[in-house]
């Protein structure tokens, strides 16, 4: 039986026993039912790292590794998003390179598929003066995106936050560049316990008002909108906003509290999915959206379920953080040789919480190689003072 060492809540130190077993790999590609895009994390180099919070330096090797990782278990990937730390590591400069990178990586999977985060982060919210510097923005992203034969997933600006003055105005930007879009784009609603910058979004601090000015907005451009990502981690907000979304417009849970009712649904409408989590829980997310398909909803439920309590704990206030919990996971199940994350994220969570996921990721078993996480986990105790 493996065990090692872990701190406790009350300040104590356990001998803590591993009862999970590794989730077994499909023999092929699966097919789900729902479309499953997982928003992947970008690998640091620390070798070659000399200003970490300025200037990261991404290995590009693992980080591509891994997208073929997530490629090989059925799902699309969600490129550049918040999860690869866009705005908190990786500026516009990286994330270009990322984006042609993957993109060129994709184009030689067959079947695979990913999205581009197309934003405004190169435009500061301080220096922004107008509608038209935003709209200038994201004509760049999403230019760019297009140009080298990709989809854009457009992102929220916390510029557009700082200018606009009611819903009319975003409604005026997200017409002008839905309008010359080349192919249908998925809109992305965050939430401010994702970024507290974007407080407000959609022009109102109330969720109703808020709801129809997006509805509006979809609604005068359909035609252009695949559908919306939600991340506002209530998921009856969610539930509102696809019972009123117009046919053929998709709804994409990202609420990393309640992805595994809301991908179920309630036996009339469900949610499709573009989740931060699923980059640290794939192999399981994998087999329970393939059981899903399958019929199978006994399966799919007992082996999501257990994913949803390591997620709230990955996810918990801030929220921001938490993709140092997802890159942690990565580097116990041999994904990455070491913990060091762009503008050194790792350091956003203590040692408890830490232990707390690694006590979790157990249960849920999703630690995939047992025997190096220990190792490992092991090691980052001994450096954090747990002896």
């Amino acid at each position: 039986m493996l065990t090692l060492k872990l701190p406790k809540a009350d300040g104590s130190v356990e001998q803590y026993s591993l009862i999970g077993a590794p989730t077994e790999r499909p023999n092929a590609v699966p097919v789900f039912n729902r479309i499953a895009y997982a928003a992947a994390h970008v690998v640091s180099d620390p070798r070659a790292e000399t200003d970490p919070w300025g200037r990261p330096a991404i290995d590009w090797e693992a980080t591509l590794a891994f997208r073929h990782h997530l490629w090989s278990l059925g799902f699309r990937i969600a490129e550049a998003m918040d999860t690869a730390q866009r705005g908190m590591g990786l500026d516009w400069a990286g994330a270009q390179e990322l984006i042609r990178r993957s993109l060129a990586e994709a184009r030689t999977v067959e079947d695979a598929d990913l999205a581009c985060g197309a934003g405004t982060d190169h435009l500061s919210p301080l220096d922004t003066r107008s509608l038209d510097d935003v709209i200038g923005a994201y004509e760049e992203q999403v230019g760019f995106v297009e140009k080298h034969g990709g989809r854009a997933v457009m992102m929220a600006s916390r510029a557009l936050a700082r200018v606009a003055k009611s819903g009319e105005d975003y409604a005026r930007v997200y017409g002008r560049i839905l309008s010359q879009a080349k192919d249908k784009v998925v809109l992305h609603w965050l939430g401010d316990m994702f970024d507290p910058q974007l407080a407000g979004y959609w022009g109102s601090g109330g969720f109703e008002t808020a709801l129809d000015t997006v509805l509006g907005i979809i609604d005068a451009n359909k035609s252009k909108v695949e559908g919306i990502k939600i991340s506002l981690l209530d998921n009856e907000r969610e539930i509102e906003l696809r019972r009123r979304l117009p046919e053929g417009v998709l709804c994409f849970t990202g609420d990393d509290f309640n992805y595994a009712e809301l991908i179920e649904g309630d036996g009339t409408h469900f949610s499709h999915a573009l989740l931060g989590i699923f980059d640290a829980v794939a192999p399981q997310a994998s087999k329970a959206l393939a059981c899903l398909k399958a019929g199978d909803v006994e399966t799919f439920r007992s082996v999501i379920e257990p994913t949803v309590p390591l997620s709230r704990k990955i996810f918990e206030a801030p929220t921001q953080y938490y993709k140092a919990g997802v890159v942690f996971l990565a580097w116990l199940n041999g994904h990455q040789s070491h913990l060091t994350m762009p503008a050194g994220m790792q350091s956003a969570r203590g040692v408890n919480h830490y232990a707390e996921i690694f006590r979790l990721a157990d249960r849920a078993r999703v630690l995939d190689q047992p025997e190096l996480a220990v190792t490992r986990m092991s090691h980052f105790m001994a450096v954090s003072g747990v002896s």
